[in-house]
């Protein structure tokens, strides 16, 4: 750390997530506004010196002379994450590691991997990884009105209820391994009021001709579940274990692979709301 810190830093800034304090500096202050783009959902800055964990990132590109073009570079602490000549792929792997660090170490909140809408009052949370196809199914039910929370995150308080994490919408072709970002404005999504008791929690995958089939499962078999998806499981397993117990006695929980995303739309919404005491109405 030591050998980081006499590199030489120009500008930085502090900021608040999720009960963290986190650090950011950079060779050039021209780079400061691109940095705060990749801030989480809910971020403040403050003016903050002492932090819990600190980003270096050193801003490279062309020399002087344009001869030599230098790596762009960024430390977690005294670890190096990556480096590239492509600022947008720096960028990206600072992001996506201050995501997963506020996400494993947050203070009086679950991060667990799940798309969520709100619907009629209350929330349905979709759990899964990357490429499961929870962010198509995510779109879909905001163009059919639900409310949209999050593609990537749901953020469980210690009641249960579900907080909104607002970000672009992630959609990835079948043919085309990169991702096109929609924001919730390009979905017409309706903002959410606030955090949502978790009425439904829905285990679902893309599978090419699958029929949408959901089958109700039990809330210990569901808690064990939605744990494979959470962050902190190893971290703060005393906050996540309770919190996931609340979630899971209120909410009925569903399993069932699916085909394409809007097609299941009807059915997904069924399950929400009145389906909790009446069990799964599939059309």
């Amino acid at each position: 750390m030591q050998k980081i810190d006499r590199l030489g830093w120009a500008a930085g800034f502090s900021f608040r997530a999720y009960g963290l304090l986190i650090g950011v500096r950079a060779s050039r202050a021209d780079v400061l506004a691109d940095l705060r783009s990749c801030l989480p959902f809910g971020a403040e800055i403050t003016d903050e010196v002492e932090v819990d964990y600190l980003y270096s990132i050193i801003a490279g590109g062309p020399d002087e002379r344009g001869r030599v073009r230098r790596f762009h570079i960024v430390y977690a602490d005294a670890v190096q994450l990556g480096r590239s000549t492509s600022w947008d792929a720096l960028l990206e792997a600072f992001a996506t590691d201050l995501e997963l660090f506020v996400g494993e170490h947050a203070r009086g909140r679950v991060f667990v991997h799940a798309g969520v809408v709100g619907w009629q009052g209350g929330a349905i949370v979709l759990p899964g990884r990357t490429l499961s196809g929870k962010s198509a199914l995510v779109a879909e039910l905001v163009r059919a009105g639900a409310t949209y929370y999050s593609d990537e995150f749901a953020i469980l308080d210690e009641g249960g209820l579900v907080h909104p994490f607002q970000r672009p919408i992630m959609l990835r072709s079948r043919t085309d391994p990169g991702a096109a970002k929609r924001t919730p404005q390009d979905l017409s999504a309706c903002q959410p009021a606030g955090a949502a008791p978790v009425d439904c929690v829905l285990f679902t995958r893309f599978r090419p001709g699958a029929r949408f089939r959901p089958k109700p499962i039990s809330p210990g078999a569901a808690c064990l579940e939605i744990l494979k998806h959470t962050l902190s499981a190893r971290t703060q397993p005393e906050l996540v274990l309770p919190v996931l117990r609340a979630v899971t006695e209120r909410a009925q929980a569903y399993r069932s692979p699916r085909g394409e995303a809007a097609e299941v739309v009807p059915a997904v919404l069924a399950l929400s709301g009145s389906g909790i005491a009446t069990g799964p109405r599939v059309a």
